[in-house]
């Protein structure tokens, strides 16, 4: 898949798989397997944006996808987030789909929306806002029918 259909089609919290085709080099060659790791890995998705228009050059619509967090003793330290734009060339796949029942922590902002957990249930949605004290997120549960937006349940957190 190309970037665009990932745009258009997936929903917030898909599982994203991305890869340049090349081949995983050996692991004794550490510089070639960092570069080809930047270029080849999997991410959620967690925020889709539109082309913007800026007085002198335009945007690409692009889309940001979580690869993880570095923590230690609980607290997280670094959180990897890597965007990729509509004109990329590498090749897309969607790996897997929020499943239907499953919440979407989300947070409204300057037009977009981002995906800041996905969970199991409204309970575990609720307690992971008040422990990580977002006043202004929402929930949204996934629906059945196609996994994005079919079953839509705002409620404000």
């Amino acid at each position: 898949m190309s970037a665009t259909t990932i745009i258009d089609t997936a929903p917030l919290g898909a599982l994203i798989c991305y890869t340049d085709g090349s081949p995983k080099p050996p692991a004794r060659f550490t510089k070639k397997l960092a570069a080809w790791e930047r270029s080849n890995g999997v991410g959620r998705l967690v925020k889709k944006e539109p082309p913007r228009v800026y007085p002198t050059w335009t945007a690409p619509a692009s889309f940001t996808l979580h690869e993880g967090n570095f923590s230690s003793d609980g607290v997280i330290l670094v959180t990897i987030m890597r965007s990729h734009s509509v004109d990329s060339r590498l090749i897309f796949e969607v790996a897997e789909v929020p499943k239907a029942g499953q919440v979407r922590v989300l947070l409204d902002f300057g037009g977009n929306t981002e995906l800041l957990h996905l969970a199991e249930s409204v309970t575990a949605a609720e307690l992971w806002i008040a422990r990580e004290d977002y006043r202004n997120a929402r929930l949204e549960i996934v629906g059945a029918e196609d996994g994005d937006r079919a079953g839509e349940a705002d409620m404000a957190a």
